[in-house]
């Protein structure tokens, strides 16, 4: 199943250029931990509420069946200050919060995303972390080296490249990252490597994961020279106003895009300090853009609505001169 959408909410293709632009941090290494604005028992009551209005009819069937069972590959387009001429057209999947072992997310789910993704012919892969999910309600832990075993076949010309989140660390980061490696991921701590075949040169970096891991910004880019084009990979968005301008684009995730997301209320949690700011989809601020996934599984409680499983598949082209 294909869905071509942007999923930004406001006008263009970054989102909502009238919001006030977030405070920046201009420190760095980045604080270790996070707090959420809201406390553990009330994210636990808001979702309660919400699963509430779900099960009730129809809605709950597909809030808690139809939709969190599905998948789907989405195509969005960006347009990038500095990105070069000689990379325009760069496609790169977008794979983010797998958590093998929550509920739909079986081996066969796996085998499914490596199917779907091969098909979309990217030319690149990028993991953004959570692989694993431990003490969701109604899944199954999957050792991390049995959903790489999968993902090895997953094929991409310039290559795959991986973040591990929060999760990953909860279980045994360097379990995860072994496993990942494995299955051909150049796994990114706090580093960057060049990419550079067949006429394309850029840049990947991959920081440390914000909640758990340090990242250090000025040593994951140290190796980058001034004015390369250059994407970041993170899997917590809450890092962006402490990336510095000279990165092209962020890719995080985390989020899951809220996994709900009524009509006229919105969602109702979002796992960031910046509420629903870095919720989805493109982001521009001060002239640095970042664009969140909101990745395949679920945590906390297995339900999406109006926030489906996907594959993000992204095309990079230069933005008109102006």
């Amino acid at each position: 199943m294909r869905a071509i959408r942007s999923p930004g909410e406001g006008d263009g293709p970054w989102g909502d250029p009238d919001r006030p632009p977030a405070r920046v941090r201009r420190t760095v290494p980045v604080r270790r931990r996070v707090k959420a604005p809201l406390s553990r028992l009330r994210r636990l009551l808001a979702w309660a509420a919400g699963a509430a209005v779900l099960a009730l009819g129809p809605l709950g069937a597909w809030a808690f069946w139809l939709e969190p069972r599905s998948l789907l590959v989405r195509e969005t387009t960006l347009a990038l200050p500095g990105w070069p001429e000689a990379d325009r057209g760069l496609r790169v999947a977008v794979l983010t919060d797998i958590h093998a072992g929550a509920p739909y997310i079986d081996r066969a789910k796996v085998r499914r995303i490596v199917d779907m993704t091969n098909a979309a012919r990217p030319d690149a892969v990028v993991f953004l972390g959570d692989l694993v999910i431990q003490g969701v309600k109604g899944g199954r832990f999957i050792p991390p080296e049995d959903t790489c075993a999968i993902l090895r076949d997953l094929r991409a010309p310039l290559g795959l490249y991986a973040v591990l989140g929060n999760h990953d660390y909860w279980l045994d980061s360097r379990r995860v990252a072994d496993a990942l490696s494995g299955a051909g991921f150049r796994v990114l701590r706090d580093e960057a490597t060049l990419v550079s075949t067949a006429g394309r040169s850029f840049w990947i970096a991959g920081a440390n994961d914000l909640m758990e891991g340090t990242p250090v910004l000025r040593r994951t880019l140290r190796g980058v020279p001034e004015g390369a084009p250059v994407i970041l990979l993170t899997h917590n968005p809450d890092i962006f106003p402490s990336v510095p301008a000279r990165v092209t684009l962020t890719l995080a995730g985390h989020t899951h895009g809220g996994q709900v997301s009524f009509p006229i209320l919105g969602r109702l949690i979002v796992p960031s300090r910046y509420g629903s700011r870095y919720a989805i989809g493109p982001v521009e601020e001060r002239g640095r853009r970042m664009f969140v996934a909101t990745g395949i599984g679920t945590s906390m409680i297995p339900v999406r609505f109006r926030v489906p499983p996907e594959i993000t598949l992204l095309t990079l082209v230069p933005a008109p001169t102006p």
